[in-house]
């Protein structure tokens, strides 16, 4: 397929791609990674660390190149036009990049000239304005807190007006309140239609997202909407709540239907694939303990642990 025709095919999508790989020092980080995300949306993936969320994403925006796989990212092709890609990605790493013995409005000045805008302390202007920092547009980077430094380095980051948002674990060590300001500052720019990819640990985050994708060895082993992979894993998920929720635990263990019991205080989510068999075992603790029983649907959190816990007893099977 030609550059052309595979634009057009993909003209709703930001990204399209299939069967990317990766490997490094003959271990293989991505294996086989297929993804689509609309204009505008936020994907976000999750996986414990060094499970190649971080790869993936450079591999999307052309900081890295796939060993195999083809696609497209902004209608351009990933393997031969990446350098076009980079010029509508702004990409935020882990750590903060940005110079700390210089102001915020002296950073966002610098990085707007390696840009090449045409107007730097306009542009940085603009910045400054759209992320709440003009009150603090003259305080040096070093000083300030975890929460305030991820604001700016996402400013410095839509100097350019990118298309593509690339965010790796942007809030990591930054406080609930800080952390929901960020997100409400990531859904404007989808509003606006650009494109976000976010790695993430924390699943409230990832509810946030209209797309997500659980990564484990390199493999994306779930991916969709929140409810769809709700609906599809098949699991049944009670909550029981009891001051004797330790013993409880402990008498559920190796229960009929009972794969996965998780402590949230005086509460236990009890969750399994066996609905009919949780039931009874459930309805049975409830009886020998007075407990409270109440069905609802798994979190993501249970359906990932799940995830995570079928395929470390697969992998040890084979």
């Amino acid at each position: 397929m030609t550059d052309d025709a595979a634009r057009a095919a993909h003209s709703e999508l930001a990204i399209s791609v299939k069967d990317l790989r990766k490997s490094f020092g003959g271990r293989e980080v991505v294996r086989g990674c297929s993804i689509d995300v609309p204009y505008g949306n936020i994907y976000g993936f999750l996986g414990p660390n060094g499970t190649g969320k971080t790869t993936t994403i450079r591999m999307l925006c052309g900081l890295l190149h796939p060993d195999s796989g083809e696609g497209t990212c902004l209608g351009y092709n990933i393997r031969s036009e990446s350098a076009a890609i980079k010029r509508q990605s702004g990409y935020m790493p882990q750590k903060f990049g940005l110079y700390e013995d210089l102001t915020i409005r002296e950073n966002l000045e610098f990085v707007a000239r390696l840009y090449e805008m045409t107007d730097a302390r306009q542009t940085a202007t603009d910045a400054l304005h759209r992320l709440g920092l003009t009150n603090r547009q003259n305080q040096l980077a070093g000083q300030l807190s975890g929460g305030w430094k991820q604001r700016l380095a996402l400013a410095a980051c839509i100097l350019h007006k990118p298309r593509l948002l690339l965010l790796d674990e942007p809030t990591a060590g930054v406080d609930p309140r800080a952390r929901r300001e960020f997100w409400d500052k990531i859904h404007d720019f989808a509003d606006e239609g650009v494109t976000v990819l976010v790695s993430t640990h924390y699943m409230d985050e990832a509810e946030r997202c209209h797309q997500i994708g659980y990564l484990l060895d390199g493999r994306l082993l779930v991916h969709g909407t929140v409810p769809d992979i709700i609906a599809a894993s098949k699991l049944t998920m009670w909550r029981v709540t009891s001051e004797r929720s330790a013993e409880i635990r402990k008498a559920l263990e190796g229960r009929p239907g009972v794969e996965m019991v998780t402590s949230f205080g005086i509460q236990l989510h009890v969750v399994g694939e066996d609905a009919a068999a949780l039931r009874a075992t459930v309805e049975n603790v409830k009886e020998q303990f007075s407990a409270e029983i109440q069905n609802l649907p798994p979190t993501l959190e249970d359906i990932f642990i799940h995830t995570m816990s079928r395929s470390g007893a697969d992998r040890e099977a084979a």
